[in-house]
């Protein structure tokens, strides 16, 4: 601690306690003023004219989706991204969970039903949810989902009629109409059947970008999602040019913790903002910290080591606790959710109180390393929610220890049978989509790699072939698989 330091360590434990709290669990709990963070690698997001937003589990889809559909959250973003067009802006959900069911879009098992009628295609099925969206009023004199897909499958001049429409009047008003869609992995448990859905929903989004000034799409997508979906329609390759992605650097981590720290409604939040500077009223509670807070690396690098210390032990061999706990929370894909970070410090906060009472610094750094195993049971869970068939597959390497050869996880999957335990997963309605082919097991490893949950190591110079697949800290140490000189998965 420092002498300008007015928080006790005592203090910094309770903050770090109970601050993060659920501020990013956008599944549960919506954004709200003062928990708000807007990262400015997150900017191009809610550009209205960028279509596809890629983003894994936890990377702020859902956040962005709720704050897009919300007046007031729309409003906030608007001034932190300077992006005035946010709030001349009519914004319509597309697709996504909750809500009320068969509003804006057919449910689950009215879309299953619709792509086994050969007269429908995907690009029939979201056209007639744009119109929806829109309120078009040739699409809502029809009742039920069947007959609205069907009426814009025997009438795509009237379609297009009531876009040119609609797009018209809305230039006129100076507004833009938003059409969100997220959740896209809930749309269907077959693979190839989503991968045709979000590909005709690229097409039709696309064409609203290139054929109207004030309709737009926003798509938020999972990146294996985006690269699977079948890119043959017309102007596919603009796809790209109108694609961005959700990535959270380790600046916009410790911006995020901070930013929720100073803004908990409690008085060590109040030192907290104190003791970092001036912070900036924006009222109903909500506090902007110094740029230096939430942008600056060595400055945050310093307000990290005033609450944990400098090191991962007694000296700089075990590493910074800076860099230590964003690097053991990262998926394959260099990734942390935000989410798991910010539990990570309460977890880590809370067991430093109970087991390390008297330690200078509020957070322990064996606490720390315990985190790290909490979170990973988090990130394990969403896997478990989201994408079920790839924890099956995982689940079947427990006990073992990475990094692991190829044909070592093959001989687990063979000898597990995890050819018929996908199929009984996908057969009782998992969430999310399922694996290509669930007999292709070297394929499964891909597709395992493209999702974050394994990565591989070059095991040999001369055959790019030749490799081990690893297994991210994050998701090995909740699925009982060890490793060599890493985190203990029995941490405390």
């Amino acid at each position: 601690m420092t002498d300008r330091d007015p928080l006790s360590t005592d203090e910094y434990r309770t903050l770090l306690a109970t601050a993060p709290g659920s501020a990013f669990d956008a599944d549960t709990v919506s954004p709200d003023v003062t928990r708000l963070f807007t990262p400015s690698s997150h900017r191009r997001a809610l550009d209205p004219d960028v279509t596809v937003v890629r983003g894994a589990r936890g990377s702020g889809k859902t956040v962005w989706t709720k704050v897009l559909s919300d007046d007031r959250m729309r409003e906030i973003a608007a001034a932190s991204y300077m992006m005035p067009r946010l709030q001349r802006m009519t914004v319509t959900t597309g697709h996504a969970r909750g809500g009320e069911p068969n509003l804006h879009h057919p449910s689950k098992h009215g879309i299953s039903k619709l792509m086994k009628d050969p007269r429908v295609t995907p690009q029939h099925l979201w056209s007639a949810v744009v119109l929806t969206g829109l309120r078009a009023p040739e699409i809502l004199r029809i009742e039920g989902w069947d007959k609205r897909v069907r009426w814009v499958a025997d009438h795509m001049e009237s379609y297009e009629r009531a876009l040119w429409t609609i797009d018209q009047e809305a230039r006129k008003s100076g507004h833009t109409h938003l059409l969100i869609f997220d959740a896209l992995e809930h749309l269907h448990s077959d693979r190839p059947v989503v991968d045709r859905l979000v590909s005709g929903l690229f097409e039709v989004a696309l064409d609203l970008r290139m054929s109207t000034s004030s309709i737009r799409a926003k798509i938020f997508v999972r990146p294996d999602m985006y690269e699977s979906a079948p890119k043959h329609f017309p102007d596919a390759s603009k796809l790209g040019a109108n694609a961005t992605d959700l990535a959270w650097t380790t600046e916009n981590l410790y911006g995020l913790l901070y930013h929720q720290l100073g803004n908990h409604p409690s008085p060590e939040a109040e030192k907290f903002r104190a003791w970092t500077g001036s912070w900036r009223s924006e009222g109903e509670g909500r506090c902007i910290a110094p740029v230096d807070v939430i942008a600056t690396p060595t400055r945050q690098h310093e307000l990290f080591i005033a609450m944990a210390g400098p090191y991962m032990g007694p000296s700089h061999r075990r590493g910074h606790t800076y860099t230590w706990l964003p690097n053991h929370l990262q998926d394959g894909k260099g990734q942390v959710s935000p989410r798991t970070l910010l539990q990570a410090v309460s977890t880590a906060a809370t067991i430093s109180r109970d087991r390390y009472p008297a330690h200078e610094y509020a957070l322990h750094y064996d606490a720390i390393r315990a985190s790290v195993s909490t979170a990973s049971q988090i990130r394990v869970d969403e896997i478990k929610e989201d994408i079920s068939w790839a924890a099956v597959a995982v689940e079947q390497l427990r006990g073992g220890q990475v990094p692991m050869q190829p044909s070592v996880v093959l001989a687990y999957w063979r000898d597990a049978s995890l050819s018929a335990k996908l199929r009984e997963v996908l057969a009782n309605g998992s969430q999310g989509s399922g694996p290509e082919d669930v007999d292709n097991h070297r394929e499964l490893i891909d597709e395992l790699e493209r999702l974050g949950v394994m990565t591989r190591r070059a095991a040999g110079a001369s055959d790019v072939r030749d490799y081990a697949v690893d297994i991210p800290d994050v998701y090995r140490l909740a699925f009982g698989i060890g490793r060599r000189g890493g985190v203990s998965r029995r941490a405390h």
